[in-house]
């Protein structure tokens, strides 16, 4: 039986003079559930939550929020905006002493609701601690917190977890499908599709219309196509080959990924033929073939890529006497201490020209400082570096011209234009004027920023200035890249064409290291490192680092979600249980839990299981175990 709805929209518009950002939206949000609405940069989710929030007016339609209109229904619903909202000079429990006193939060519950969503954050040993000294996780959470203070019925999450670590995202996700168990319903827009798949429903919104709504499994569903994982040890040639295969009406989209491609198709035994009978008689390595269930992000990108432009012009490349073979980067017991902190210890770690390589790692791990050695901006303590086959003065000035660089944090200019920023970096790296023209017409074309030349940076849409960075570390055609975060907030339509980039650069010659938050995105490197407590920890290719989880994942559908995943988590280590939609991820191993146990102790709770079935792990899954298991599981 579904419950009542909390939240109704009919014909909803809202226009910014001839400009339309909402479009007739039409949907229901119901009690206690986790809505997503999920779209690329300018789709107009902000506007619809700003209207949901009773912050904004809407131009046409009806919107009830709590039976009564959502201006009236203020006090009752909680927004966590993705524009910053903490006092960064104001302590942890000032903020949220702050964010009671404003929503008239009654002084003889305060103490009590604070103390509950501390502990409920992990936050409770941190309360004197400035909000500016706060990791981003931390800060997200804390603003949660002060959202949370007045007991919200409805709370609307907007992108709340860009720019934070994985480790973060699952602890996040966790206290999120806790509080819906008090009762509470969440409305979340993310641009990260695997967070999609922890909502109960989801609505694809484009361009101020909704395409598609409903569970997960149903949009999976309503795709009409099956997944299937084509691995092989040379990728490239193997991509060559499909994509050189005649017009097939089994195969829909080819996706590249770091070590495998993702074949979408209509009929997964016929595509599975036609594969094998275009590879045979070529002198490729064998590859394996797994038919597997489609991602969120398939159909996200399927829907949408008709309506979407993306291109991919060819860098304008000049051929250039360095070194493209071998190792680029090359690292051997690095370590990096700060007085008496050790950043960095004893990492050891290689990338080759042509090769992309993802360092992860939860906040605080070492990888931007490790980046910032490998890349000759800090000095190592100790171990020995070596940079496009120099080991000694990595400040060299030609050795600079080689590196493209892309800071986690925005380093243009925001009170220059997009075309100032440009002609800036392509002065700094003295691009030859024959080539200029050339160059700035790629970035302004190719990153859709015609009409915006003159647009001062500060006022673009965090993805598109993510987009502009990303153009002016490569103005210069650099053979060794590090990118610190390149798509953080980038829409997966974005960031698909960005990796398409990332992928040319390699394939051109560039060495290519790089870090992000999100783990679907790793799945785009031929290598991986996994940083814990500044410990290199793993490394392999990312199908090896998932073979080489131990256990297995195992996914429950049980009679009452909330019940269970509370159990569980009292009961074996937290990090092994999380809620997705409506059912439950469970990590079991021979060592710790294994699935006799969890099954047991739902038997024994009265919590009925529905089905069970074993799934693959994700890269997230295994980056949290990993990183769980080398802290200690706490």
């Amino acid at each position: 039986m579904l419950s009542d709805p909390i939240v109704s929209v009919h014909h909803l518009s809202k226009s910014y003079g001839s400009q339309a950002a909402v479009k007739e939206l039409d949907f229901e949000i119901r009690a206690g559930e986790i809505f997503g609405l999920i779209g690329p940069d300018g789709a107009g989710k902000t506007s619809t939550f700003n209207i949901l929030g009773g912050i904004m007016e809407k131009t046409a339609g009806d919107v009830i929020v709590l039976g009564t209109s959502a201006r009236e229904a203020r006090l009752q619903t909680g927004y966590l905006t993705q524009i910053f909202s903490l006092y960064l000079d104001l302590s942890i429990n000032e903020n949220i002493e702050y964010a009671a006193r404003i929503r008239e939060v009654p002084t003889a519950e305060y103490e009590e609701r604070r103390q509950k969503y501390l502990r409920l954050m992990n936050l409770d040993k941190f309360g004197g601690r400035l909000a500016g000294q706060l990791s981003g996780g931390m800060k997200q959470k804390l603003a949660l917190c002060c959202a949370l203070i007045a007991q919200p019925k409805v709370l609307l999450l907007d992108e709340p977890t860009t720019g934070v670590d994985p480790i973060s995202r699952r602890d996040f996700w966790d206290v999120l499908a806790s509080i819906t168990g008090e009762g509470v319903t969440v409305a979340v827009a993310t641009p990260y599709l695997d967070e999609a798949e922890r909502c109960s429903r989801v609505a694809l919104m484009h361009k101020g219309s909704i395409y598609q709504i409903g569970t997960p499994a149903e949009l999976r569903k309503n795709l009409g196509l099956s997944r299937l994982e084509v691995r092989s040890s040379d990728v490239n040639a193997t991509l060559r080959a499909l994509e050189s295969m005649p017009p097939s009406s089994s195969i829909a989209d080819i996706q590249e990924f770091g070590d495998r491609l993702d074949v979408l198709v209509s009929n997964a035994p016929q595509a599975e033929a036609e594969i094998k009978s275009a590879l045979a008689g070529l002198s490729l390595p064998p590859v394996s073939i797994e038919n597997q269930e489609p991602t969120l992000e398939n159909v996200f990108v399927t829907s949408l890529k008709d309506s979407v432009s993306l291109k991919t012009t060819p860098f304008p490349l000049v051929t250039k006497a360095v070194l493209t073979t071998g190792q680029a980067i090359a690292a051997q017991a690095i370590s990096k201490r700060f007085g008496n902190f050790q950043a960095v210890k004893d990492v050891s770690l290689t990338v080759d020209y042509g090769e992309i390589y993802g360092l992860l790692g939860a906040n605080g791990a070492g990888k931007t400082t490790t980046i910032k050695m490998l890349c000759g901006l800090f000095d190592a303590t100790s171990g020995q570096m070596a940079l496009a086959g120099r080991k000694h003065d990595l400040r060299n000035v030609e050795l600079r011209k080689q590196i493209g660089y892309m800071s986690q944090k925005f380093v243009l200019y925001d009170d220059l234009t997009v075309m100032e920023n440009l002609r800036f970096y392509a002065g700094v790296y003295h691009i030859p004027s024959e080539l200029l023209k050339e160059r700035l017409s790629w970035a302004i074309s190719t990153f859709e920023l015609e009409g915006y030349e003159e647009t001062l940076t500060a006022a673009l849409p965090g993805g598109w200035k993510q987009k502009l960075s990303f153009a002016a570390s490569v103005l210069h055609q650099p053979s060794i890249i590090f990118l610190d975060e390149p798509t953080s907030g980038v829409d997966p339509l974005a960031r698909r064409q960005l990796w398409t980039y990332i992928r040319q650069f390699a394939r051109n010659g560039a060495a290519i290291l790089v870090t992000t938050h999100f783990l679907e995105e790793a799945e785009h490197c031929q290598r991986l490192g996994f940083m814990v407590a500044g410990e290199l920890v793993a490394q392999g290719t990312p199908s090896q680092i998932k073979a080489d989880e131990p256990g297995q994942l195992i996914e429950l559908a049980v009679n009452d979600v909330q019940a269970a995943y509370k159990k569980l988590r009292e009961s074996f280590e937290p990090w092994r249980t999380s809620i997705f939609g409506s059912r439950l991820h469970v990590v079991v191993d021979d060592h710790g839990v294994n699935q006799g146990a969890v099954l047991a102790l739902l038997e024994h709770s009265g919590i009925a299981l529905l089905s069970q079935r074993t799934i693959p792990f994700s890269l997230e899954d295994a980056f949290i175990g990993i990183v769980q298991r080398a802290s200690g599981g706490h």
